[in-house]
């Protein structure tokens, strides 16, 4: 619990300073943008007052006023697309920095005029009845698309390096994974040889035969575990098998080992349900749910298997009568430490998944669980 939660703590650190630095970089970004909105205002204030000059000298008597620093000022726009509409005539007077269409020019002008006052309110140039209509420039609405291409290369950043860690994890999960399961198939095949030859000792002896025959099927177990463990990691074959059978026989190993108050109850299809199953790697996973199942519920209730086809797969629902889960702990049950159990070492469920998804392309989830009303495995497998 504790290495799952440090994962977890860490995880959210991560993803709270991309989230951070997203945010300063959107604030900044905004700022930019915002200084620059303002500094093409005042441009546009010039540029009007520019045109009133202008318009005011050539209309003077005298007019000998040196006009190139005015025209200059005029000329220099060549980024902001703008639109000078006279109010008295109600046309359209000029405009710049604009690709004006050869067919309807004016109603091209009027839909500009009304879209840029949309973003900024026109400028009125005082004594000519006009109003000067204007649009962010180029470089502007450049720097308005930045940060969210800022925050989309970001997030591109955040999920690869979790793809990588994720990855990394993982394989270091499997390395852990075959090497504890390799170690564990060799340290069993000591005792389990030792007990075989005790066994057949007893056998000589006049020993209860009801005995001896439970004895001999608990060694049998520990040689099927044994295999189990060393076929981790390896590739496991899978053969044609009907699905209700592979369900009965991993079931009546565990009915004689559990109380009597717990209830099995199979749900099955008249006809046989043909999958890929890698037999002893099965057994192990219905093996484990049902531990599970049991020591949720106490030792007391009922766990139903439903065995049911819909289109290219099958099936399976392990449910239990037992404490249920809270939704946020659906994903987190199949990690490797996870566990409630005082002394549990939170292995099962995250086996049960390594055996599903790896060794038979199937799936498994918490299809549904309520604190106080027990919970419902789903494993998913293709059909054959």
């Amino acid at each position: 619990m504790f290495h799952i939660q440090s994962r977890q703590s860490l995880t959210c650190l991560f993803v709270s300073l991309a989230l951070l630095v997203a945010l300063l970089s959107l604030l900044l970004s905004n700022r930019l943008v915002s200084n620059l909105a303002i500094e093409e205002r005042e441009k546009m204030e010039v540029w009007a007052l520019a045109t009133e000059t202008l318009v005011s000298e050539s209309m003077a008597d005298d007019g000998d006023m040196d006009m190139s620093l005015v025209l200059r000022v005029l000329e220099g726009n060549r980024t902001i697309p703008l639109i000078l509409y006279d109010k008295t005539s109600g046309e359209v007077v000029s405009s710049r920095n604009l690709k004006v269409p050869e067919g309807d020019a004016e109603a091209f002008l009027i839909r500009e005029m009304t879209r840029f006052e949309r973003k900024h309110q026109p400028i009125e140039l005082q004594g000519m009845n006009q109003l000067l209509y204007y649009d962010d420039s180029l470089l502007l609405k450049k720097l308005q698309r930045f940060p969210y291409l800022q925050l989309l290369v970001i997030t591109l950043f955040v999920a690869l390096a979790f793809l990588a860690l994720n990855r990394s994890r993982r394989a270091e999960q499997n390395r852990v994974w075959v090497g504890l399961s390799k170690e564990t198939a060799h340290q069993l095949g000591t005792p389990i040889s030792s007990l075989m030859a005790w066994l057949e000792y007893l056998k000589l002896k006049e020993v209860d035969p009801v005995l001896l025959s439970e004895i001999d099927k608990d060694v049998d177990r520990l040689q099927m575990i044994a295999e189990r463990f060393s076929k981790i990691g390896s590739v496991s074959g899978l053969g044609r098998t009907d699905l209700r059978e592979a369900l009965r026989n991993a079931i009546s190993y565990m009915e004689q080992r559990v109380t009597k108050e717990v209830t099995f109850d199979l749900e099955l299809p008249s006809g046989p349900v043909m999958v890929n199953l890698n037999g002893p790697l099965f057994d192990w996973v219905i093996e484990n749910l049902t531990k599970n199942g049991v020591d949720a519920m106490q030792g007391q209730g009922v766990i139903t298997y439903t065995i049911s086809e819909k289109g290219r797969f099958v099936f399976l629902d392990v449910a239990d009568t037992g404490k249920g889960l809270l939704k946020s702990h659906f994903k987190a049950i199949f990690l490797p430490g996870y566990t409630t159990k005082e002394r549990g070492w939170g292995l099962g469920l995250s086996l049960v998944k390594r055996i599903v998804e790896e060794n038979h392309a199937g799936k498994i989830f918490v299809r549904r669980s309520e604190p106080g009303k027990g919970t419902t495995f789903r494993i998913r497998l293709p059909k054959n």
